[in-house]
């Protein structure tokens, strides 16, 4: 019986340090203010169930509920307008020394045209129609056709229109030499190189970009996992892992009871080890968690938090955004 006894009371030992260890309320509040990052920017809603990185999203549309196109100067515009502080775009080379903002990989799913995306000229995927596809019924409709002709902008007029804005850039490829590519491509149009150019994409290419701009904002996406994961398993003890050090973490809106100290000793571990905090949606399926689309979502971003809020649908979340951080400035 005595053997038991202290075996249970071992263990209620061991379970009470790591609660203490982890306990949110014995941290102290953050003070900071969150950020909004716009995946797409406003764009058009799709059906994610089983798809994969191939999948074309176009013809899988939802009904349309604004009239923007992903990765156009005027989704762009808007936005910032509905309160974008960061917004991601994706851009691929092309075969004549340029950089051209578009998503796919091909053209074949969103244009008229086909092939892959960098093995066109920018002259050419300028005459395409970016909303040649989008089809919400199965092809019965085309709701965009002909109002994205010459739409797809490069990503030197992008950053010239939006000149005090922040984007974080997305490399489409596994390409290292791509981050080269990039730089020059910024210097030869007269783009500064500063914090409000952000990087992610494939590893090969990030580590690169972070070799020759070592100040930058930058991660892989891969990183980014690997930071989360290992979190998961020795946060409990307190440890922060060495692969989350000046990198990127993410919490899943429905996973962020599951980390350990959430929120405020997990969001002080964060500060002092230079990690930025990325809040998602929800884990929807093995692809991974999509940005919070719906507002009510935003009542479980913590008080104080500093990090990034990852949306796929600022048109709704940036307005309840603004509104519920001035009730809660209006409350301190």
């Amino acid at each position: 019986m005595y053997p038991r006894c202290a075996f249970l009371l071992a263990t209620l030992m061991v379970v009470g340090a790591v609660y203490f260890a982890n306990a949110s309320w014995l941290a102290p509040e953050p003070e900071g203010k969150a950020r909004l990052m716009a995946h797409r920017g406003i764009h058009q809603l799709y059906d994610r169930d089983s798809i994969d990185k191939d999948t074309c999203t176009a013809n899988r549309m939802l009904p349309p509920t604004n009239p923007f196109i992903e990765n156009t100067l005027p989704s762009i515009a808007a936005s910032f307008q509905a309160g974008a502080d960061i917004l991601e775009i994706d851009i691929h080379p092309t075969i004549d020394n340029e950089f051209v903002v578009f998503h796919d990989w091909t053209i074949d799913c969103r244009t008229e045209g086909s092939g892959v995306t960098r093995d066109q000229s920018l002259e050419y995927l300028k005459s395409l129609d970016v909303g040649y596809g989008y089809t919400a019924d199965g092809g019965k409709t085309f709701p965009f056709r002909g109002k994205g002709k010459g739409m797809m902008p490069s990503l030197a007029e992008v950053l010239k229109a939006f000149p005090e804005q922040r984007f974080l850039i997305n490399f489409k490829s596994r390409w290292l030499r791509e981050a080269d590519l990039l730089q020059e491509y910024l210097k030869r149009h007269g783009i500064t190189i500063d914090d409000r150019i952000m990087v992610y994409g494939h590893d090969k290419p990030v580590r690169r970009w972070k070799a020759i701009n070592p100040a930058g904002f930058a991660f892989s996406k891969a990183a980014m996992k690997t930071c989360t994961l290992d979190y998961m398993k020795v946060g409990w003890s307190t440890a922060l892992p060495a692969s989350c050090a000046g990198s990127v973490i993410g919490v899943p809106i429905n996973y962020r009871h599951l980390v350990w100290g959430w929120p405020n000793r997990f969001l002080d571990r964060m500060r002092q080890s230079n990690t930025t905090v990325i809040f998602l949606g929800d884990i929807e399926n093995e692809n991974g968690a999509p940005g919070i689309t719906d507002p009510d979502d935003l009542d479980a971003v913590p008080s104080g938090f500093d990090g990034l809020i990852w949306t796929d649908a600022i048109e709704k979340v940036g307005p309840a955004w603004t509104k519920k951080a001035g009730e809660r400035a209006g409350g301190a």
